[in-house]
C-alpha cells in the first residue's frame, strides 16, 4: 500500500492587486499523518516554508469560505467550481496565493485513495501517537 502522495503545482502569489507572480508548491499527505496536508512554499530568494493543515479544510475551502485560524480556504467565485484562495497569516502578516481547484481536487482524490475520508482514525497507533504527543507537550510547558 503507498504511504504517501506528492503533487507540485504552481500558485499565484497575489503581492498586491497590482502585484502577482507564479511559484511552485509541494503538496504532500503521508498515512502516518492522516489528517494532515503539507505544503511547501518555493518563494523566489527565501527558503521553502511548510505550512501543515487539515486536509479536510482543504477540502471544503474548495467550496466554500473556511478557517478560523491562521489558515482560510475559499473558492474567488462561490458560484461555481473556480480558483481557490489561501491565505497563511502570522501575528498580523499575512500572505494571499490562487491555486487553481483542479490540481488541488486531484490531489484530494489520490490521498482519498490510499486512506478515505472519515477511515484516518484507522490509520496505525492515532490514539497512541497522540497520547505521546500530549505528553511531550505537557512535559515541555511543566519544565519551563
Amino acid at each position: 500500500m503507498r504511504e504517501s502522495v506528492q503533487a507540485e503545482v504552481m500558485m499565484s502569489f497575489l503581492v498586491s492587486e497590482e502585484l502577482s507572480f507564479r511559484i511552485p508548491v509541494e503538496l504532500g499527505y503521508e498515512v502516518s499523518d492522516p489528517y494532515a496536508v503539507r505544503m511547501t512554499f518555493h518563494l523566489p530568494g527565501d527558503a521553502p516554508v511548510t505550512w501543515t493543515f487539515g486536509r479536510e479544510l482543504l477540502l471544503d475551502g474548495i467550496n466554500a469560505p473556511t478557517g478560523d485560524g491562521d489558515v482560510h480556504i475559499s473558492p474567488s467565485d462561490p458560484s461555481g467550481l473556480s480558483d481557490v484562495h489561501l491565505r497563511l497569516q502570522v501575528g498580523a502578516d499575512s500572505a494571499l496565493f490562487r491555486a487553481g481547484s483542479a490540481p488541488l481536487i486531484a490531489f484530494l482524490d489520490r490521498t482519498d485513495k490510499i486512506v478515505p475520508l472519515g477511515q484516518e482514525r484507522s490509520q496505525g497507533d492515532f490514539d497512541g501517537h497522540l497520547d505521546d504527543a500530549l505528553g511531550r507537550i505537557l512535559a515541555e510547558e511543566n519544565a519551563g
